[in-house]
């Protein structure tokens, strides 16, 4: 949608959480960050050959 401000965003934002969201659990990190990112560097690198960037 659109909305006119910042209130009205938060509004709707909250408003789907109240819908959506009624027995949230807390998400938990299973890597480390330096793992996420050497994975990342890595699908890059094999998207950069397929595309003949290298």
């Amino acid at each position: 949608g659109s909305y006119t401000s910042v209130d009205d965003l938060e509004a709707a934002i909250y408003d789907y959480l109240g819908q959506h969201n009624t027995k949230p659990k807390p998400f938990t990190w299973t890597k480390t960050a330096e793992d996420i990112l050497t994975r990342e560097r890595c699908a890059l690198d094999a998207l950069d050959e397929i595309r003949g960037n290298r």
